[in-house]
């Protein structure tokens, strides 16, 4: 089961569909609204469909082809409606990780400051782990304030491969000049 904020009130359809990719099998979920969730599912979170969710891909369609574009290098930025649930504070937390340019990384502090709550970094790492969408809501972008790679619900060694695979498409002036280390610690600073 996962921890992500499923809104229970909607009483649109919900669709589903599975996809393999370079770091496992990923589950795509959405309404009309947008795409609802995007999960590790051979990771420590996975998500098992509810009962009234529909299995078809036809509607995840545009979501499965900008994310397995993603993975090819040829999506550096994501153009499909989300509507992840969540909390006021969470939905701007994920507004602001959408920012962060592809092959770039930023802190929790940073990103607190950038939300304008400079004092907020463990509660923007906070938000940052119940992210229903990532990839596409690129909370991997986010490491410690020493340039560590730290916490990620995918597993560290899927946040490092997404780093690499961005860093190695992106283009000169465009990927961080640093390369995170990878460490299990979880500092939100």
């Amino acid at each position: 089961m996962t921890r992500f904020p499923i809104n229970p009130s909607r009483q649109e359809p919900v669709y589903y569909s599975e996809i393999d990719s370079p770091v496992g099998r990923l589950l795509l979920a959405g309404t009309a609204q947008g795409l609802t969730h995007l999960v590790f599912q051979d990771g420590a979170h996975p998500l098992v469909p509810p009962p009234h969710w529909f299995r078809d891909s036809q509607p995840l369609e545009p979501a499965i082809r900008q994310v397995q574009a993603y993975f090819a290098g040829q999506c550096l930025r994501f153009t499909i409606a989300l509507a992840p649930g969540g909390t006021p504070f969470q939905r701007r937390v994920w507004q602001a990780l959408q920012t962060i340019p592809y092959g770039h990384t930023i802190s929790y502090g940073a990103l607190a400051r950038m939300i304008g709550q400079p004092h907020a970094a463990r509660a923007v790492g906070a938000a940052n782990a119940c992210n229903p969408i990532s990839i596409i809501i690129p909370c991997h972008r986010v490491i410690g304030s020493t340039g560590k790679l730290v916490g990620y619900g995918g597993g560290l060694a899927i946040k490092e491969a997404l780093l690499a695979l961005e860093r190695q498409f992106a283009g000169p002036n465009d990927a961080a000049s640093s390369r995170p280390e990878v460490t299990g610690d979880h500092d939100a600073s």
